[in-house]
């Protein structure tokens, strides 16, 4: 196990995935996960056994599990580390092992974690001071104003924020949009209203709405929020019907359905799209019928946008959710407003393919697979796929176990899993260095003697 090899998995989701080390647990393999990330070095199962075991108050367990990793000198794993010592009721231990750099080495990434550990071991007073000297953009003072919530320190956190909204306000007059601060106005609004004063946070940042004295969408959508958690539904009304309908009529009909006026809201989204027949307000209100058991509804809204460019958003959000449901499935994809849209023709055979699949059909859900010109996986993966969706489990597992690559041998891991053989699954699964020697290596770029691209740009 070395630090590189980490690092490694850490950036590529390598070895056994998160994905897979979640569906483990699920199953009740926390043993197995302990024994892969001690044997086979896998980050992921690390995390996850050390999770588990955090929450079932084993902290002893835990910390012995990421021993091996913190002995690479590996900072990630030292990081674990000292959350694990954290919440085993034991602070300075944590500290101690991920204190910054004294000689003024440390990135600014460590030092806001190093505050927001300061500040979970209750040492918020030592927190702030670390943060305070070096506030010098929107990401710092993020941090301060969240790792200051309930700690008794708006008033100061509110003084320090003060200057640089004040600034924020005046950049749009002068055409200075990439301010350091855009988000100092909404952060301002957030402490003014978890301090108590929330009549006063809607009071100032109405007036930067007001006065389009702002930077960003962000700031807009935050005054909304505002607005609709205190039942302020008429003056939110009156935004969402304005100029910035688009970016935030969603908000104030979401507002209505959480006070209970669900028919409302689905007026107001009506009336927006007879008046402005834009995907936005589709999408919304597409995908809150489906969340309401109304799929011949949901589909009536977003049938009439399926061939507009950016379809996508909303034939996805009705799609996903039928993916185990196929006589619905198939009845959508194989609606004649549902037609292959912008070079992703492949999206809608394969949720033909599925839905075929799921219905019994197995042989046409893989003749149609087989028959697209561009797949977009491997056929063969997209074979066992259909296997299992037809609860064809051993002969999906046997298509895996021919095919024999990585990105097979990953599925097969999953399939396994899911049919009850769990140490089986991760010892099929390719190791974090066979998948690393499988990556493509990057092509080096021939250039000039002055370090210009030598490639055509086309």
């Amino acid at each position: 196990m070395h630090m590189d090899d980490l690092a490694w998995q850490a950036g590529n989701f390598g070895g056994i995935a998160p994905r897979s080390v979640d569906l483990l647990l699920e199953h009740g393999h926390l043993e197995l996960v302990i024994r892969a990330a001690a044997e086979r070095g896998e980050w992921f199962c690390a995390e996850g056994a050390v999770e588990e075991l955090c929450r079932g108050g084993e902290f002893d367990r835990a910390l012995k599990v990421m021993e091996p990793f913190v002995a690479t000198g590996w900072p990630t794993a030292l990081w674990a580390k000292a959350d694990v010592l954290l919440r085993s009721g034991r602070p300075q231990e944590a500290l101690d092992l991920v204190r910054p750099d004294a000689a003024g080495g440390t990135s600014k990434a460590e030092s806001h974690d190093f505050a927001g550990l300061l500040a979970r071991a209750g040492r918020v007073g030592e927190a702030v001071e670390l943060l305070v000297p070096h506030i010098d953009g929107w990401w710092t003072l993020s941090v301060l104003v969240e790792i200051t919530e309930g700690r008794d320190r708006d008033e100061q956190v509110l003084q320090l924020i003060a200057p640089h909204a004040d600034s924020a306000r005046r950049a749009r007059g002068e055409s200075r949009w990439n301010h350091p601060f855009d988000n100092a106005q909404e952060l301002q609004a957030q402490v003014l209203e978890r301090a108590g004063h929330a009549d006063e946070a809607i009071r100032i940042l109405g007036q930067d709405i007001a006065g389009r004295n702002y930077l960003t969408q962000n700031t807009l959508t935050a005054y909304a929020g505002l607005l609709s958690r205190h039942g302020r539904l008429d003056e939110l009304r009156e935004l969402a019907t304005g100029q910035d309908a688009r970016a935030v009529l969603d908000l104030y009909a979401g507002a209505l359905r959480d006070h209970g006026r669900a028919e409302e809201a689905e007026t107001v989204m009506r009336e927006a799209i007879a008046a402005d027949d834009w995907v936005g307000y589709r999408a919304w209100l597409s995908s809150t019928l489906l969340r309401d058991g109304r799929l011949d509804d949901a589909i009536s809204v977003a049938e009439p946008g399926f061939g507009w460019y950016d379809c996508s958003n909303l034939l996805a959000p009705l799609v996903l959710p039928l993916l185990h449901r196929p006589e619905e499935l198939m009845h959508l994809v194989e609606h004649p407003s549902v037609v292959p849209h912008h070079d992703h023709e492949e999206f809608q055979l394969g949720w033909r393919a599925l839905a075929l699949a799921g219905l019994g059909r197995l042989d046409e859900a893989i003749a149609l697979a087989e028959a697209d010109p561009r797949p977009w996986t491997d056929p063969r993966i997209v074979k066992a796929h259909l296997l299992s969706t037809a609860g064809r489990f051993d002969a999906a597992a046997a298509e895996l176990r021919s095919l024999g690559t990585i990105k097979a041998r990953e599925e097969l891991c999953e399939l396994l899993v899911r049919q009850g053989r769990a140490a089986e699954a991760i010892a099929v699964h390719p190791t974090a260095a066979e998948q690393r020697a499988a990556k493509p290596k990057p092509v080096p770029v021939p250039l000039d003697e002055h370090g210009y691209s030598l490639e055509p740009p086309f």
